[in-house]
């Protein structure tokens, strides 16, 4: 989100950024706090991020109000209701994929409101994502030469990541896990390029950032077609976006684990997707909801 702020900066649109901790005991101040931040001042639109600061900026009165929706707002079973409800209180309800508004891993998407509703992914910052030495980044991060590394990007504590699919893909292959999860932003790109593949095995991703991160690295990515995987990876040699089936996951990741330096074609596919485009994209949205509620003729 912070890159999404950066990249609406460098466009020449003034924001500013209001956050809170988590917690539920943070959310009632952070209704006063957007409510006075409103009074203070005439903001042309107020953009909130997840479900639950969208109710926050809701209930403190903002108009017009866009609320992009990331993915666990919307399959957890208490939050994804008040999501859902959210929507029609809402002048555009966004989303980081198509994922988000159709049923996945047995929980279901949001409505989709007729003329009211967008894709707005914040997309990755690739002046961070970019190829590296495969031998540099292992010798940064303390890790062997010629290891044979899968890489789960995510919390293994998180049931819908399915932490135990990848164990088992790397018990197949005979590679060593390594795992995410409180990796600092910097870090990441030596963990994704001294891997020899990405591993997204989880039953439903909001988006899947971290796919496009690899790709921008040239790093293969085993996906399960959830978020925008079926989308990213089709056609990209090396790349997989199937149902977990250990057999023909460890097929593919054993041709890559066997290379010493596996690669693909992936940076300009995650150019799609880069942070600065889907700035420009989340600019055009905004376009046209103040065409609809006019305030004032320049967005700033």
């Amino acid at each position: 989100m912070r890159d999404q702020v950066a990249a609406l900066r460098d466009e020449g649109v003034e924001v500013e950024l209001i956050s809170f901790p988590l917690g539920k005991k943070a959310y009632l101040p952070a209704v006063r706090k957007i409510r006075s931040r409103l009074a203070d001042e005439d903001f042309d639109l107020v953009h909130a991020h997840y479900g639950l600061a969208g109710w926050c900026a809701s209930l403190a009165g903002a108009s017009p109000l866009v609320v992009t929706f990331h993915g666990t707002d919307v399959r957890h079973p208490t939050v994804g209701a008040l999501s859902r409800l959210l929507t029609r209180r809402a002048d555009l309800v966004s989303v980081a994929s198509m994922a988000l508004f159709r049923r996945e891993g047995g929980r279901p998407g949001l409505p989709r409101p007729d003329g009211h509703s967008a894709v707005l992914p914040c997309g990755a910052d690739l002046s961070r994502f970019s190829p590296r030495t495969r031998r540099e980044s292992r010798r940064r991060l303390g890790l062997a030469p010629g290891g044979r590394y899968l890489f789960f990007p995510a919390a293994t504590f998180r049931p819908e990541k399915r932490f135990d699919r990848a164990r088992e893909l790397a018990e197949l292959t005979g590679a060593e896990l390594l795992s995410g999860g409180g990796i600092a932003a910097d870090r990441m790109p030596d963990w994704i390029n001294a891997s020899n593949a990405v591993l997204i095995t989880s039953d439903n991703e909001g988006f899947g950032l971290v796919a496009v991160e690899a790709l921008a690295c040239d790093v293969p990515v085993l996906s399960t077609p959830v978020g925008v995987a079926p989308a990213l990876l089709r056609e990209i040699d090396g790349c997989l976006s199937e149902p977990f089936a250990a057999a023909r996951w460890a097929e593919v990741a054993g041709r890559h684990l066997d290379d010493p330096d596996p690669r693909v074609d992936g940076r300009a596919r995650a150019e799609w997707l880069s942070a600065r485009r889907m700035g420009r994209r989340v600019i055009r949205a905004y376009q046209d909801v103040l065409a609809e509620r006019p305030r004032s003729r320049e967005l700033v």
